[in-house]
């Protein structure tokens, strides 16, 4: 496979007679330093943060106040990036007015994954790619041995956001590029950051009046939510693309890990995903709980989506795979979602 004009070619060892290099290059390499010096905190530091969450409760407690912010905020961000950054932005699996659209992706911001013009550009390179040659972060990059597969989930969890290739966004997200509102969203992703970081904190201390209890709410609504959610949602790239079941035929190794389904608010019923992208639910079985999907039909009823994809009878049983000893037909189940209108 020829390589793609996105991809960073390695560097090349310098000799003594070789020029410096311009400065625009070593601008570039620089910029790159800092980004994944600022990458690396914002991974490590809310993980030490979640390591230090259970002697830190154990010594002198949590209140509820500090629970409910951290739920709060992380079912709006996480949401923010299930339902704008992913089943919207990436795979248009319905259509929003403008204020909902900007809302989504602040929403996705907020959930402090990366900008949003990068994220999405990153997530269609990994669907056109998928678990093959050229996907960003796939599990089995390195093989299928135990020590590959170790490997490569590390690799698919956080590794691959350290690797020097870069994603080109016009090429796999011109159509966010071109929005001015999107791009400009995008850009102040740092200052996204900084609401939500400061937000728990500055509540928790106006409801308690109190330093500690800024720095509290703080704690847990912003580093331990952080962290919990980037966890999460690096497990769809790892974990649901090298366990689960696959009820669904797709060109990769997408499963369902089930009890990832309530905290990625319905994201790790990922076989389904993979086998249609653009389906706006993705746990299609009535016992399968997709948060995600119910938030879409909330935006629908208040006529803020529109055009949504539901899931179809017809493409359902088109793509499922059939039970062992009995025909497709049989080894059908209904979904609980409303079927797609014309």
């Amino acid at each position: 496979m020829t390589s793609t004009p996105d991809r960073v070619p390695p560097p090349r060892a310098e000799s003594a007679r070789q020029p410096a290099p311009p400065p625009a290059t070593r601008s570039g390499e620089q910029r790159r330093t800092v980004e994944q010096f600022a990458l690396a905190l914002f991974i490590v530091v809310p993980f030490l943060a979640v390591l230090a969450a259970v002697p830190l409760a154990w010594g002198w407690g949590v209140s509820w106040l500090d629970l409910g912010l951290l739920v709060a905020f992380y079912f709006l961000t996480c949401h923010g990036i299930t339902v704008g950054f992913h089943r919207h932005f990436t795979h248009g699996a319905f259509k929003a007015g403008r204020r909902t659209r900007i809302a989504l992706a602040v929403a996705g911001s907020m959930a402090v994954e990366g900008p949003l013009v990068r994220w999405v550009a990153d997530h269609r390179k990994h669907h056109q790619h998928s678990d093959a040659e050229g996907d960003p972060h796939s599990p089995w990059r390195y093989g299928e041995t135990v020590p590959a597969l170790l490997k490569g989930l590390w690799w698919a969890h956080m590794g691959w956001m350290f690797d020097s290739e870069r994603t080109c966004p016009r090429k796999y997200a011109p159509d966010l590029v071109d929005d001015p509102d999107l791009r400009r969203v995008s850009r102040h992703f740092a200052w996204w950051t900084t609401v939500s970081l400061a937000t728990p904190a500055l509540i928790g201390g106006l409801a308690t009046w109190s330093w500690q209890g800024a720095l509290t709410a703080f704690f847990w609504g912003s580093l331990v939510r952080v962290a919990l959610l980037h966890h999460v949602t690096w497990s769809i790239n790892s974990l649901c693309h090298a366990l689960g079941k696959r009820p669904f035929r797709s060109r990769d190794r997408s499963g369902n890990v089930w009890w990832l389904a309530v905290l990625s608010c319905g994201e790790s019923w990922h076989n389904l995903h993979h086998a249609d992208p653009t389906c706006a639910r993705h746990g299609v079985d009535r016992w399968q709980v997709d948060s995600s999907a119910r938030l879409i039909r909330l935006l629908e009823l208040a006529g803020w989506a529109w055009d949504v994809r539901w899931p179809r009878d017809s493409r359902l049983r088109a793509r499922r795979v059939a039970p062992k000893g009995a025909g497709a037909a049989s080894g059908n189940r209904r979904e609980g979602a409303p079927a797609e209108t014309a």
